[in-house]
């Protein structure tokens, strides 16, 4: 797995270095660095695995980061953007790149890249899986992948879910055809893929069930839910709410995760009731626990709070395997967390807000 990150000239990092985990939380203030810190890893992810010697910085994994020079870090002295992994037995893995000589370019040279791929980022397409903070919502159809079956992933936004689904319920796979013991809800019944999807589903979001099919001829796939609140009827994903539709991706790909891949979601909170983002945050520290590199971008103290628990309840997540990284105003600051669930320090701004409302409400409520 990786086991730091080193950062040059990257937009908002002039240089940054950052300890991960098989669990690593970005946290922090809005433009603080957190979907750099993604982004960095996506260009690493590029630079290992596309031929030729450039990157695209708009089109692959849905970036849209403009024009070479709007990537690059304002003071640096010579236009070079480098992203270093580094391994557990202090191996490095550096990616450099450079600007083109053309001035409205959008992309980068690659300069350097290792002959073999740092940890995660070189794995196979369904092993590396980039869920962006803008999912899909409700679609009563979704897209298709031409790939090859066993290499096709959720996709960026979620939508590749219902292919992800149908090909293992028709057996059209021969890898992960089957979610591994590690990660097998206790009440699902089997370790097929959908049913351990709607087992964990269920317990997240709400009691439904999956079905999800290839819609012949018209190059799509559907998914649909059964809830008991319509008497088995199917239900169309426009009347089950956003949760359902943004959610499922993330689930899908962590069930489907094997030791060693590598998966990054961006506030996978997103239209969640509160309940429900603490579930999501344990079943994204059980993935880590269960030999998965997981990084989580989040604004919740509820998805945090999760993982906590994953640590300190349920024992799924030993807790030297998690990290958090608050983002502040003026620096970034680890966190580090105990077996108790506990951190190790509490910055101000670092989900402090509840206590800042209810100490005025208190004072508002005195005044009166």
């Amino acid at each position: 797995m990786i086991h730091s990150l080193n950062i040059v000239h990257f937009k908002c990092f002039q240089e940054a270095s950052f300890e991960m985990r098989p669990l690593t939380v970005l946290t922090g203030v809005n433009g603080g660095g957190k979907s750099t810190v993604l982004q960095a890893l996506l260009m690493a992810r590029l630079a290992a695995t596309s031929p030729g010697s450039a990157v695209r910085l708009n089109g692959p994994f849905g970036l849209a980061l403009g024009e070479a020079r709007d990537v690059l870090h304002w003071a640096a002295p010579e236009p070079k953007i480098s992203v270093r992994l580094g391994g557990p037995a202090g191996e490095e893995w550096e990616y450099r790149f450079g600007l083109p000589k053309e001035e409205h370019a959008l992309h980068l040279d690659v300069s350097y890249a290792p002959p073999a791929p740092g940890p995660g980022v070189g794995n196979s397409q369904a092993g590396f899986t980039y869920l962006c903070a803008e999912r899909l919502g409700p679609r009563d159809t979704l897209s298709i992948s031409a790939q090859e079956p066993d290499e096709i992933g959720v996709g960026v936004q979620g939508e590749f879910t219902a292919q992800v689904l149908a090909l293992r319920e028709t057996r059209a796979v021969s890898t992960r055809r089957v979610v591994r013991e590690a990660l097998r809800h206790p009440e699902a019944g089997s370790p097929q893929p959908r049913f351990q999807a709607q087992a964990w589903a269920s317990d997240i979001i709400r009691p439904l069930r999956i079905t999800a099919q290839m819609a012949v001829g018209i190059m799509a796939s559907t998914i649909r839910f059964e809830e008991a609140a319509f008497d088995g009827e199917q239900v169309r994903p426009a009347n089950t709410g956003f949760g359902v539709s943004y959610s499922l991706p993330i689930i899908v790909a962590g069930l489907l995760t094997e030791p060693g891949d590598l998966l990054l979601v961006e506030n996978p909170e997103a239209h969640l009731h509160p309940a429900g983002q603490s579930k999501l945050g344990r079943f994204l520290a059980l993935v880590a626990g269960s030999g998965v590199h997981v990084v989580v971008e989040t604004h919740s103290d509820h998805v945090l709070n999760g993982a906590r628990l994953a640590v300190a309840q349920d024992r799924s997540l030993p807790a030297a395997e998690m990290i958090v990284h608050y983002f502040g105003q003026d620096e970034t600051l680890p966190i580090q967390v105990n077996d108790k669930g506990e951190l190790d320090r509490w910055p101000t701004g670092f989900f402090d807000q509840i206590e800042s409302d209810l100490g005025r409400l208190a004072r508002a409520r005195r005044a009166r």
